[in-house]
């Protein structure tokens, strides 16, 4: 039965949300489209969901892997946008699901739902503007961003096929693409680009001209935008709407209904969004564009080196009360010469010269990016965390601010504003929903049941539901831990697990999803596996993530290999995926800013810092990694995990309650037998 967290009775359902057997049907003429099955933890969801939209006050729901509940939240977010007459924002982390929810859940659903409602639904997918190719920089409306030796030079989009393709055969590729394609949307393209050569044919938001542009008419970002704001429902990311919602770009359409759907990284997402971070390179390459337009910048660029000598005195890591003098003022002394040379650019260039307008506005951006970074440093926020960062494989040094917590943020910015509804497979670890509550600015307690929130007043009012998962996890699959294996180390992957990791893909004859805690962890697997098996291996970066998941779903022998935006979201049912291999247990580095700042405030209040904040990251993404195996009652495979802590550490226990409860094992014989008979059944 669904478990509801309340701090209260629940008296008897109040009557003035939406008319239950209304959505009952709905919600019954949506599983029928799609083929599916009623359950019951997605009918109890799709009730307090509606109830929580009609009565205007908050719900958290944990809905396990195979509750279904996509279907459990659009189906009343459409009902309520038709009868109320206000579109409803769908905001998820990752790509993989966004096109999910618009290219495979909706167009059933709309079709469904249509003879039982006033009028057919509308819905519009909402991405950032990078992830569209503009038309004016094509033109030559912008600067080029790479030496003209760099065009010649291998791309990786797939290395694979003959050593990769030069970068300039992908960006000539990419401008013929541009004149046929519809959207202009980057998921669209049917053979891969590199991300550098994606950044040659597209701008960001703050980079854009917007009305001023001569190709606004035609562009493919705004008629997105514009299609947004004629819909019912819109789906779009937590990164796009928190930039939005703080500082108010008008991006995404008015509305009084947000639906956070993996909602276990919302606030890990909103975070990034927020955090400021100021580099000596980004003053390099600022002061040669305005050298491009004319104007010397010297004083500009002595500034950016002073800021590159004081960075190159101070620590690695969270730099506590007042920045070092030098630094100090380095920052004063770049942030007076930012705001002199964007005085200067606002009209420098040559009106006529193709380019100047895009140049101006990049550069602009990039100054004031500068300034607004420079004044946060010199004048910080009591909870805010400042910290320096230097990587030695690039020689680079940064100095970035981020919030401590986004609680109040996003409590003024959005919950203040607008109904939520936050859901996850891993919402609430323990079954405790106050932690991710108070997170995202909710009150600590819970202070009502789903049943009773139409009739409260107080915005700040919650439910928690948690509605259970339907699968019969130990029958359908094993947990394997390779406790032999040596514990990870800092330097990287080993070679004991690499060659064990290749033993596991072999004898699953592919299928495998391999999940990594760093980018150069899954490229040193990828390339070991390759080198010793003939299976396609696609890797993270070397295409879009889309086009990575269409092919590991279609090619049943085929591997994907990456880092954390493969750990939630992607959704591949049946025989392609039937592995899962997990490289370690994901803990933050504990030496990182936030998370060490983050530790300290629970131990000074008489918290236990490490099991706070750590343990429960690294839960977090191993329930959200090992839940990508099961994902229909008929899938069978394995959740291979290759760092023994997991079974020897006095926390294990804690990290594997939050995964799913598959049959568990240790010996690596049985894993392999297991994995080869599965094999001869695909």
């Amino acid at each position: 039965m669904p478990a509801v967290h309340s701090s209260t009775p629940s008296p008897p359902r109040d009557s003035t949300g939406d008319d239950p057997a209304r959505l009952g049907t709905l919600l019954d003429a949506a599983i029928t489209a799609i083929g599916g099955t009623a359950r019951e933890g997605q009918r109890a969801m799709a009730e307090a969901v509606g109830t929580a939209m009609e009565g205007g006050r908050h719900l958290l729901v944990q809905a396990g892997t195979g509750t279904g509940k996509s279907l459990a939240y659009l189906v009343p977010a459409l009902l309520h946008a038709v009868t109320s007459g206000r579109p409803v924002v769908v905001s998820t982390a990752t790509i993989a699901l966004q096109n999910q929810i618009v290219a495979k859940d909706l167009p059933r659903l709309v079709e469904a739902l249509a003879p039982h409602l006033p009028r057919t639904p509308t819905y519009a997918l909402l991405k950032g503007r990078s992830n569209y190719v503009c038309r004016h920089k094509l033109d030559g409306g912008y600067p080029v961003d790479i030496d003209p030796g760099a065009l010649f030079a291998e791309a990786s989009a797939d290395p694979a096929r003959d050593g990769g393709e030069r970068l300039g055969e992908q960006v000539r590729r990419l401008r013929a693409w541009a004149e046929e394609t519809d959207t202009g949307d980057r998921d669209s393209l049917e053979t891969p680009v590199s991300d550098r050569a994606w950044r040659q044919v597209s701008v960001s938001g703050s980079h854009c001209l917007g009305s001023s542009c001569p190709m606004a008419s035609s562009c493919f970002a705004e008629h997105s935008r514009e299609l947004a704001r004629e819909v019912d429902l819109v789906v779009t990311n937590h990164a796009l709407l928190a930039i939005d919602a703080f500082d108010g770009h008008g991006i995404i359409p008015d509305h009084d209904v947000v639906v956070f759907d993996e909602a276990h990284s919302l606030t890990g997402s909103v975070t990034t969004a927020v955090t400021d971070v100021l580099t000596p390179s980004l003053v390099r390459g600022t002061v040669r564009d305005l050298r491009g337009l004319g104007v010397a910048a010297t004083a500009l660029d002595d500034a950016g080196e002073e800021l590159r000598e004081a960075l190159s005195l101070v620590s690695d890591g969270r730099v506590i009360g007042d920045l070092p003098e030098q630094l100090a003022d380095a920052v004063e002394h770049l942030r007076t010469e930012s705001r002199q040379a964007h005085s200067d650019a606002k009209d420098a260039g040559d009106a006529d010269v193709a380019g100047t307008a895009g140049s101006r506005k990049a550069v602009r951006s990039n100054l004031q990016q500068i300034i607004d970074v420079c004044t946060r440093l010199l004048a910080p926020e009591e909870d805010d965390v400042v910290s320096v960062s230097h990587s030695g494989a690039t020689g680079r040094s940064s100095i970035q601010v981020a919030p401590l917590s986004v609680a109040g943020a996003m409590r003024g910015a959005v919950l203040e504003h607008r109904t939520a509804i936050l859901t996850s497979a891993t919402l609430a670890l323990g079954g405790r929903f106050e932690p991710p509550a108070g997170e995202v600015g909710l009150a600590r307690a819970a202070r009502t049941a789903p049943e009773e929130i139409p009739a409260l007043e107080d915005r700040g009012a919650w439910a928690g539901l948690d509605v259970g998962s339907p699968f019969d996890y130990r029958r359908q699959g094993i947990l394997y831990i390779a406790r032999h294996l040596p514990p990870p180390g800092r330097e990287g992957p080993s070679l004991d697990m690499l060659d064990h990791l290749t033993e596991l893909v072999e004898a699953s004859a592919g299928g495998a999803l391999c999940l990594f805690s760093s980018r150069r962890g899954a490229e040193l697997a990828a390339e070991h596996v390759r080198a010793r098996l003939d299976l396609t291996i696609g890797v993270q970066g070397e295409d879009s993530i889309s086009n990575l998941v269409r092919i590991f779903r279609e090619e049943q022998d085929s591997c994907l290999f990456g880092t954390i935006t493969l750990w939630q979201g992607v959704d591949v049912v049946g025989d392609a995926c039937r592995l899962v291999t997990i490289d370690r247990i994901p803990f933050p580095r504990p030496d990182e800013p936030l998370t060490s700042a983050r530790q300290e405030r629970i131990a000074s209040r008489g918290g236990n810092g490490f099991m706070s904040v750590s343990a429960q990251h690294a839960a977090l993404l191993l329930a959200q990694g090992s839940g990508r195996l099961i994902r229909t009652k008929d899938d069978r495979g394995m959740v291979a995990v290759l760092d023994p802590r997991l079974a020897t550490a006095r926390y294990g226990g804690f990290l594997r309650e939050a995964m799913p409860p598959l049959w568990p094992t240790s010996d690596p014989q049985v894993a392999l037998g297991a994995l080869r008979r599965l094999a001869q059944t695909v």
